[in-house]
């Protein structure tokens, strides 16, 4: 998806270590561990009308996944809710992205880096549907054991085979890549949890190797208040032979329908549409129940 402006030269400003920074300002040394051998992780959420859907899940995530990496990020839960809120703020935005990260410095460099400060940013900018007329082919990459790589944490490090499948899907037309665990089962896109809808129930690869994403639980809520029924298991590809209805999931996928995955087309069906607006319709209205809570 191409950008108008390249990310390191922008008007606006950066939550960085406890201060708020001139967005070009933002930098960090070229010999730092998290862009060495990966010790960084991250979250991905969104504001909408100035309110960052479930924000205390994505700053606790963020902090889970520090620590399953072995390291503590140095803020609160409190105190990220607080920043992330403030930068959006400072930037003057409604609807947007957001960024928070926190990876290891450059004090040390090697394998081992224990006393290498941690350091957090929270950069925000406007972004669009982040899919648009989605269409998937099979990922040269599989997702990795759990017993291989902390596939618990949201983990920059294990963005890299995501990175190489979706730039293959898009060299081949494709809007993204569908990747199989290391099982050979379906498990998510390169950035999206994956719902298949057969015959009126909905079904989800369980999350035992890649994340259990905060959207990804939301409309498992959605489609059972609804009275969908909802299966999570372990999918075999050749099952989406009988798929009448796919959709993925995701901060920045929202809620978006699959139109076709390599030769089979698929509709978009009543299923997929009502989680469709039911996602919209909380998301939007996020801020009217803010605004009542903080009045009661």
């Amino acid at each position: 998806m191409a950008e108008l402006l390249p990310f390191d030269d922008r008007d606006g400003y950066i939550w960085y270590n406890g201060e708020m920074v001139a967005w070009r300002d933002a930098k960090l040394h070229v010999l730092s561990h998290g862009l060495h051998y990966g010790s960084c992780v991250f979250e991905g959420e969104r504001a909408y009308g100035g309110t960052v859907f479930k924000l205390t899940q994505h700053s606790q995530r963020l902090i889970d996944s520090g620590k399953i990496l072995g390291f503590d990020v140095p803020y609160s839960v409190a105190e990220l809710d607080a920043a992330t809120m403030a930068v959006i703020r400072k930037n003057g935005f409604s609807d947007c992205y957001v960024r928070p990260l926190a990876w290891r410095g450059s004090e040390q460099m090697g394998v081992s880096a224990q006393h290498s400060r941690i350091n957090v940013a929270i950069a925000t900018w406007e972004w669009g549907a982040y899919y648009s007329d989605l269409t998937l082919t099979r990922a040269l990459y599989q997702r990795p054991a759990p017993n291989t790589a902390p596939v618990k944490s949201k983990a920059a490090g294990l963005y890299m085979i995501c990175t190489i499948c979706k730039h293959d899907a898009e060299r081949k037309g494709f809007g993204d890549a569908l990747m199989l665990d290391y099982r050979g089962y379906l498990a998510e896109t390169t950035g999206a949890n994956l719902f298949l809808v057969i015959d009126g129930v909905l079904h989800t690869p369980a999350p035992d190797c890649f994340l259990d994403g905060i959207t990804r639980r939301t409309v498992i809520e959605l489609a059972r208040q609804r009275g969908y029924e909802v299966v999570e298991r372990h999918i075999r590809p050749e099952e989406l032979e009988n798929v009448q209805e796919i959709f993925v999931t995701g901060t920045a996928a929202e809620v978006t329908p699959v139109r076709a995955i390599d030769e089979m087309k698929f509709q978009v069906g009543p299923i997929t549409s009502s989680l469709v607006e039911d996602f919209r319709a909380l998301t939007r209205a996020q801020p009217v129940a803010a605004a009542t809570a903080r009045a009661s």
